[in-house]
């Protein structure tokens, strides 16, 4: 010993910003080297009419280049405007910070769902999360900061309530308690691949119904487990600032001191929430009613140019589905007013815009991530380096002499990892279908099971990618209830917190495809996982 003193260096943290600008670099200088070497592959697609394979050569596109230099900069605009998630987050905070605002959500916080054992409330947010890929990625913004509000104001930890909406969202995408937009998207491929062995082959919109079913069950009672006994302890829990505890404590005393004004208080909260649930089951059921075909008046949320009710209710041109984002934040907007008005806890409508902008404003820095995700995953896809990615896993599939379970859970993996560079479902399922459902059915396995083994193996690592364009809502959220300004969440932290989840419900899809397929249960109506 010298006797001097050491010294530790101080830890780097990179924010999640610098953090995806890096790889959107890093994407442009890749891109550049490998369309160098020229790589390049080939997937095949299924021709309707002739009912014969395709081959669709992609090759990666060099963005370091003149041309890919211009497509950044005349596109910036257009990438951020254009991203998915901006657009549902913005409508989805115009409801939520209104409903806040008025004190709606903190009264039935503290009335009704602190009250809720904490075990259930989780299965139940997990379940929800679970199901709303009913309708695409909704859920993504609307439960993320809904769950970590409801978290926050129960006095428990709102990081702990994002990971578990992101979760749910992510890790059991794909499956719910009704048909919806997965099928939709899903079900044309599987056909296209299943008549070049048979022709004769019908696949329906409920071929996966009890599945799915099943699985949004299992999978939210098995994430629960994992969320309450393994993540909740790790995330530990959540130190207010000392204004807020100040806060709670002066409110503490004077409330001591005014048993009148507690009375008097409860009263008018109570007139509040009835209020608000009478205004929220009438906009309930004229949703409904809007959802029923053929009625006077009705259906004005379905797209009537198809017949098939499914796709009036999910198709490309479903006003349900395009709106649904829209339809919540109506709901938490007119009830969080009826509620203000009735409690009294607002006075016009002045006060309330007011008390909803500086809700709004505290989460301004999303959208500085926002814009920089918008700029990385359009880069990406423009790059078509996930492309060449998942054909060469299907080319790597389809060289593969397996039957059976080796098959089930080969094909599983690899999609599950090709899904860690091409997020969206229908374009993997676009290319590995032609080699999938063929390679099954000679195997005796049924199309509708290879489809299944597509949800999940697309579920399983939904959550682990930041090419998921809605990952930077979790990440954004995580940051905006991060304490610590000087340590930001970086991605590597949000990876780590939902790792055991990840690998747990991994093995639980696993587990699950190949003990559905040993028992042979009926995955859908008259459907069984073979032939």
């Amino acid at each position: 010993m010298d006797g001097k003193r050491k010294l530790k260096l101080k830890k780097f943290y990179w924010h999640p910003v610098t953090a995806i600008m890096i790889m959107a670099i890093a994407v442009v200088l890749l891109s550049g080297l490998l369309s160098l070497f020229q790589m390049q592959a080939t997937y095949n697609v299924v021709n309707v009419n002739t009912k014969e394979l395709e081959p669709t050569l992609v090759t990666v596109e060099n963005l370091l280049s003149f041309d890919g230099l211009k497509f950044f900069i005349s596109n910036a605009s257009k990438n951020f405007l254009s991203f998915a998630p901006l657009g549902t987050l913005i409508i989805s905070l115009l409801g939520l910070t209104i409903a806040e605002g008025s004190g709606f959500i903190e009264t039935l916080t503290k009335r009704h769902l602190s009250k809720i054992p904490k075990e259930i409330f989780t299965f139940i947010v997990i379940f929800l999360a679970t199901i709303s890929s009913l309708i695409n990625e909704v859920g993504y913004a609307i439960l993320i900061p809904l769950i970590a509000l409801i978290y926050f104001i129960n006095n428990r930890n709102p990081i702990l309530g994002i990971v578990t909406a992101f979760c749910g969202v992510s890790f059991g995408y794909g499956v719910s308690v009704f048909v919806g937009s997965m099928e939709v998207s899903l079900m044309n491929y599987t056909k296209t691949a299943a008549i070049l062995v048979d022709e004769t082959s019908h696949i329906a919109l409920t071929s996966n119904l009890i599945f799915i079913l099943a699985a949004s069950v299992i999978l939210s009672i098995v994430g629960t487990i994992v969320i309450e006994k393994i993540i909740a302890p790790k995330i530990g829990k959540y130190k207010k600032d000392e204004e807020f505890a100040k806060t709670e404590q002066y409110s503490t005393i004077i409330a001591e001191d005014e048993e009148q004004r507690i009375l008097e208080k409860d009263k008018y909260e109570n007139r509040g929430l009835r209020a608000a649930l009478i205004v929220t089951i009438i906009i309930l059921l004229v949703f409904i009613y809007s959802l029923i075909p053929n009625l006077p008046g009705s259906g004005m949320l379905l797209d009537m140019k198809e017949k098939a009710y499914v796709y009036q209710l999910f198709g490309d041109n479903s006003y349900f589905q395009d709106g649904f984002t829209f339809l919540v934040a109506l709901v938490f907007v007119l009830s969080g007013v009826a509620y203000g008005f009735a409690s009294k806890s607002i006075k016009n409508y002045k006060q309330l815009i007011e008390n909803a902008g500086k809700k709004f404003s505290s989460i301004g820095s999303i959208f500085i991530l926002m814009f920089v995700a918008s700029q990385f995953i359009a880069l990406f896809r423009k790059s078509n380096i996930g492309l060449v990615i998942t054909s060469w896993l299907a080319s790597l599939l389809k060289s593969m002499n397996l039957t059976g379970i080796p098959l089930i859970l080969v094909a599983l993996l690899l999609i599950g990892i090709s899904n860690l560079f091409l997020t969206s479902p229908a374009s993997k399922w676009m290319i590995f279908s032609p080699v999938v459902v063929p390679m099954f059915m000679q195997s005796n396995i049924s199309p509708q099971f290879a489809q299944i083994v597509m949800r999940a193996g697309d579920s399983m690592t939904k959550g682990f990618t930041p090419i998921l364009a809605s990952f930077v809502i979790y990440i954004g959220y995580l940051n905006i209830y991060n304490l610590r300004k000087d340590k930001p969440i970086t991605i590597r932290k949000s990876l780590q917190m939902i790792t055991p989840y990840f690998l747990i419900i991994a093995a639980t899809w696993i587990l699950l495809i190949i003990g559905w397929y040993l028992i042979g249960l009926p995955i859908g109506p008259g459907v069984g996982p073979t032939l």
